[in-house]
């Protein structure tokens, strides 16, 4: 059991200050993606595909840290849907490589727009030397 008098009240605010702040910055995506019938893992998806076309669906499953039965649904329903396409590899045909087909780009950027929009507001507010502060919290955390 948690001894509650023994918690660091500092590191309980930066606790809840995260969750208050991850709530905002997913806010607009997964009103959106919600009424798609996604959730946030198809999000996750779309995004590093976007970022890297071509991505093998094992390095997608090392960039989400997730397991194959995890990705299989949201994976299958984004093909299905014809927000990502599968192409076999060049290099090797056992590889599927992922890319986002026209829909499946206009759809990540709409749901990636709102939150590079909300970074862009509130770092303008704090400044560049608190961005990079953040940056490197985010690295950290990102390590473990």
């Amino acid at each position: 059991m948690i001894d509650q008098n023994s918690r660091d009240p500092a590191l309980d605010e930066a606790l809840e200050l995260f969750f208050y702040g991850f709530r905002a910055f997913t806010a607009l995506p997964d009103q959106v993606l919600a009424e798609r019938g996604l959730q946030r893992v198809h999000h996750r998806a779309l995004y590093f595909v976007g970022r890297h076309p071509g991505l093998s669906v094992n390095a997608l499953l090392g960039i989400l840290g997730v397991s194959k039965q995890a990705l299989n649904a949201p994976l299958r329903q984004l093909i299905e849907r014809g927000l990502i396409a599968v192409e076999v590899g060049q290099h090797d045909r056992r590889v599927r490589e992922l890319t986002l087909t026209p829909a499946g780009a206009e759809l990540e950027a709409a749901l990636s727009a709102a939150q590079h929009a909300l970074m862009g507001k509130v770092f303008a507010e704090v400044g560049a030397e608190a961005e990079g502060q953040w940056k490197r919290v985010m690295r950290a955390l990102a390590a473990r």
